[in-house]
């Protein structure tokens, strides 16, 4: 019983050493410049095999790393969801789409690699359906969103939905150019993962408030 104990806790140990090494080698590199032998090799698995052994395919790697981030970020989601009660504001809202993963960044310490490594799944039109399917698992992300929609002002359905891919590439992407910042030792705008979300929300706010240009035929 004893030795089982133990080679399940070194197996855990293993595959959590895998994930961390990918997920740094992805954000680094790319996710199809990273072979998984080079992740085996760079995790020191004697074995090149061992992604394979572990994980399976490529794919199945990269919904590993995101599943092994998903829990914390629908944990503070939700707390931050049970705070907001049926709020109006659509401040309230966005903020509650941007702030819990800005906070999960920053509780990780430094450096970080998660959020370059969904910037670079969410260039990839395969990975892209992976996170978009962890999402739409999540009960409290789908009621963020109707929150945020129920306080929108009318707009065309077309601009309703540019808007919200507007504000979902900008989420991913400022995140990612925040973390790159300070992986380099260079400045940023803001002092931390907190303010930066902050700037971020006031800016996704007066993106859905803007006024729609009119287009002939509309």
């Amino acid at each position: 019983m004893a030795s089982r104990t133990v080679r399940t806790e070194q197996v855990s140990a293993t595959r959590q050493l895998i994930l961390a090494t990918a997920e740094r080698l992805f954000a680094e590199h790319g996710v199809y410049a990273v072979s998984n032998r080079q992740v085996s090799e760079a995790a020191g698995q004697g074995n090149n095999a061992a992604v394979g052994y572990h994980f399976g395919t490529k794919s199945d790697l990269v919904r590993a790393i995101v599943r092994r981030h998903s829990e914390r970020v629908e944990d503070l989601r939700t707390r931050q969801l049970d705070a907001l009660g049926n709020s109006t504001d659509l401040r309230d809202w966005v903020d509650c789409l941007v702030r819990p993963q800005f906070d999960h960044l920053a509780a990780l310490g430094s450096p970080t690699w998660y959020a370059r490594f969904c910037a670079q799944v969410m260039t990839d039109p395969v990975l892209r359906e992976i996170m978009t399917e962890e999402s739409r698992a999540s009960a409290s992300l789908r009621a963020i969103i109707a929150g945020r929609n129920r306080c929108m002002p009318p707009l065309p359905d077309d601009v309703r939905a540019e808007r919200s891919d507007m504000a979902r590439h900008l989420i991913v992407h400022m995140a990612a150019e925040r973390e790159r910042a300070l992986a380099e030792g260079r400045p940023t705008p803001r002092a931390d993962w907190g303010e930066a979300a902050d700037g971020l929300v006031d800016a996704l706010v007066a993106m859905v408030l803007a006024p729609v240009t009119p287009r002939d035929g509309k």
